[in-house]
């Protein structure tokens, strides 16, 4: 019987086709990751974590080098649309000019992060983060563990986890490789943010709503999936615009699955009324990973909405249009009137993530509006160099809050901060140059972000949305000058706000940041004519 069945003709089963050369950045990241986790199993505690950070670190320069050879190879498939690359991995990814050029905008965040990761003088020759996770805050374990120097060497290649997860949820090309991504990039996050040294209560609370939330947006993300797959038949972006176009389906089913899909993203970019999760984990969350989710999962969320609701649902798009609008209108408001009464500078910076996910959604509704195919580059474009400066300057801005501290740890209080021009006039000015930058003052990198997606916007026809974006910034640029008068023109309250001494990786951090954020103010052709020449999403 087995002879019978081995000698029957069985159709070919087709060993799939991986395109390694064009995959290669994602293979570095997660080989990395991979080691890293060996490296916490067999390498001596004493220089393990040492070891992770020189690997995190040269996995993510090789990643970041191979990175720029990938997009240089990039081949234009489509003139119309002015898009460059292919569909790769049997279909799961779209290696396209804005994939690869987010993947490079990731590497770069990931890298200035792991900076902020292994900095350990602030602590004493500790990093920020606890030394036992399942030691009670507070406890003899806890004091055991600080005496005997231990440290969670394990955050790397969890970080490294996260990166790889953003970076396949920015191409990935059909819905059920953009849900694993989400996970992947979603848990290392989770755990990150409960493992901070100092405050490990607020952390750990930080960490429960970041995975409740999380994990209920999953739930309306994957059951959008569920939806979309019954309306069309096929998991892939591609797939479903033709349904979607062709209008094949039940209409209904179609707009629940793009309202399911939609809570799942706005929730990652923390668009309202889906942005509750962000002043409590930004604020409980160890400073080095808040700038990292900052920078990154606002980064990779963003291209990934972008990607799924204009290859996917762009035949529907005055179906979601309208909601989008509304959406973009309640953001901004939100994030920059309630940012006007915090206290805490990591709250007030995660209320400033709010109004930017609004202005990034002001410049998403005009992406594609448009016939011709410059509009659509146009568009993309914006949305490319938006993220590039506010990452850059989210990560400054953190790493400068991991510097100023008093007995306790970081001082996050406002008042506390007041005179902090006079104490050090160096890190208060690069606090200054960030807050100028996410206010949209020209010669920073926000201004030219900001004119970038407003412009979007305004050829797509959404004039009057441009309007409100610019009130908005007004109103913002309240609070954020409100931060530079009491850095610079306020007495300092008794002998004033206490700036520790950084090593040399948060220096870096810090002038990276503040080079960069001048630099694409000054000087933004390159960075433009770069994300010009992505060009639009691979279909």
């Amino acid at each position: 019987m087995l002879t019978s069945f081995l000698e029957a003709d069985l159709p070919m089963i087709e060993a799939p086709e991986i395109e390694y050369a064009l995959l290669a950045p994602l293979f570095i990241v997660t080989g990395v990751a991979v080691l890293g986790v060996l490296v916490e199993a067999f390498w001596p505690r004493s220089s393990r974590f040492l070891v992770q950070t020189v690997l995190a670190v040269l996995g993510i320069v090789a990643a970041l080098v191979d990175t720029v050879v990938v997009y240089t190879d990039l081949d234009r498939v489509d003139s119309a649309l002015k898009a460059r690359g292919q569909v790769a991995g049997e279909g799961a990814l779209s290696v396209d000019g804005p994939g690869v050029v987010t993947w490079g905008l990731l590497l770069v965040f990931g890298l200035l992060s792991m900076l902020l990761f292994a900095e350990r003088r602030l602590e004493g020759g500790l990093s920020a983060f606890t030394g036992r996770a399942a030691d009670a805050p507070g406890s003899a374990s806890e004091a055991e563990a600080v005496k005997m120097r231990i440290e969670h060497s394990e955050i790397f290649p969890l970080a490294m986890f996260a990166l790889v997860g953003m970076m396949l949820f920015a191409t990935a090309n059909d819905l059920l490789t953009m849900f694993v991504a989400l996970e992947v990039l979603s848990l290392p996050l989770y755990l990150l943010c409960g493992l901070a040294r100092r405050r490990r209560l607020l952390s750990q609370e930080a960490a429960l709503k970041y995975f409740l939330l999380g994990a209920f947006s999953s739930v309306f993300f994957l059951y959008g999936i569920a939806l979309a797959y019954g309306y069309a038949g096929s998991f892939e972006l591609s797939a479903i615009d033709t349904a979607v176009t062709n209008r094949t389906g039940s209409e209904n089913m179609l707009l629940a699955a793009i309202a399911l899909i939609a809570v799942g993203l706005l929730f990652k970019i923390g668009a309202a009324p889906f942005h509750a999760w962000t002043p409590d984990v930004y604020q409980g969350a160890p400073t080095p990973v808040t700038a990292f989710m900052a920078a990154g999962t606002k980064t990779a969320a963003f291209i990934a909405l972008t990607r799924v609701f204009y290859v996917a649902f762009g035949g529907s798009q005055w179906d979601w249009r309208p909601t989008i609008v509304a959406i973009a209108i309640i953001t901004m408001f939100l994030g920059s009137v309630v940012a006007v009464s915090q206290t805490d500078v990591k709250r007030m910076l995660a209320y400033s993530s709010i109004a930017h996910a609004g202005f990034l959604l002001v410049g998403f509704v005009g992406v594609y509006a448009g016939v011709a195919g410059s509009d659509r580059v146009t568009s993309v474009s914006s949305i490319l160099f938006y993220l590039a400066a506010y990452g850059l300057a989210s990560i400054g801005a953190f790493a400068v809050v991991t510097l100023v501290r008093d007995s306790g740890g970081e001082t996050t209080h406002l008042s506390k901060w007041a005179g902090l021009g006079k104490t050090s006039p160096m890190l208060a000015g690069s606090f200054a140059i960030f807050m100028l930058s996410f206010a949209g003052i020209p010669l920073t990198g926000g201004f030219i972000g900001k004119w970038g997606v407003f412009s979007a916007a305004y050829s797509g026809g959404f004039w009057w949305l441009v309007i409100v974006g610019v009130l908005m910034s007004a109103l913002a640029a309240y609070f954020y000058v409100r931060v530079i008068v009491l850095m610079f023109f306020t007495e300092p309250v008794g002998d004033g706000p206490t700036v520790a001494v950084p090593s040399l990786l948060t220096t870096v951090v810090i002038v990276v940041a503040v080079v960069g954020t001048l630099g694409l103010g000054i000087l933004p052709g390159p960075v433009l004519d770069l994300a010009q020449h992505a060009g639009a999403f691979v279909r």
